[in-house]
């Protein structure tokens, strides 16, 4: 699949990537609005609000175009990922062509928004991969949260660092990693990138070559993406 949006990663990680969060206790009808996640393939890809029910998951998305000529169009092969590698495969798509087709943008800054469906979500689930399966600049989010709480406490260290507060928000995601990620994984990676980003920017370098070896070591989901996430910015120790 082709799109002219261009490819990039993720939601909101400090500079210019992003991170996430979650464990909780199962409800099976709840919204869950801009849920926080590791990495993302897409610059202006959004989730703007997942809807789970006993009937559907239902992704609500939103993608900006940023080039003259750019389109867009979804492969049929759109999964939900869960932590044991199972998959739930799409249902059904509003608002979005079916590859090969493609919505044409008319200009630049045109917001095109869709929705995915998929079948309900398993009992328990506190975090999921969102993957299209394709051959060419396929989409991708990884490690989506959907703990309402732990988005929250993510939500409010990203405000920190939205106002320049760095010290305070770094302090904010290593309380939230020390006091949840081994209750839920799949906010590790989050966590680990932020943390390191905000050390390396705020000149510790020390306390960024100690969280980048916890996770060498961490074991955490997708930690190969965090990984060469970090080492395509120039971040090795």
């Amino acid at each position: 699949m082709q799109r002219g949006t261009g490819n990039m990663l993720s939601k909101r990680i400090i500079s210019s990537v992003i991170i996430l969060s979650g464990s909780f206790s199962w409800i099976f009808s709840q919204s869950i609005l801009q849920p926080n996640y590791a990495l993302k393939s897409h610059e202006t890809l959004e989730i703007r609000k997942i809807e789970t029910t006993e009937k559907a998951t239902v992704f609500y998305m939103s993608i900006e175009n940023r080039t003259a000529g750019g389109y867009f169009c979804a492969d049929r092969n759109i999964f939900i990922i869960y932590p044991d590698e199972s998959r739930s495969k799409l249902i059904s798509s509003n608002g979005i062509p079916v590859c090969p087709d493609k919505y044409k943008f008319k200009t630049i800054g045109e917001k095109l928004d869709f929705v995915l469906r998929f079948p309900p979500l398993k009992q328990g689930t506190e975090w999921i991969d969102l993957i299209e399966d394709c051959t060419d600049n396929c989409f991708s989010f990884y490690c989506v949260i959907l703990d309402p709480d732990l988005n929250k406490s993510i939500d409010d260290a990203f405000h920190l660092f939205e106002n320049k507060e760095d010290t305070k928000a770094m302090a904010s995601f290593i309380k939230i990693a020390e006091e949840t990620d081994k209750k839920n994984p799949g906010i590790e990676g989050l966590l680990y990138i932020n943390i390191i980003k905000l050390a390396k920017e705020t000149g510790d370098n020390s306390l960024a070559s100690e969280w980048y070896n916890r996770m060498l070591s961490s074991g955490a989901p997708r930690l190969p993406l965090f990984i060469k996430y970090l080492n395509s910015q120039g971040i090795k120790y």
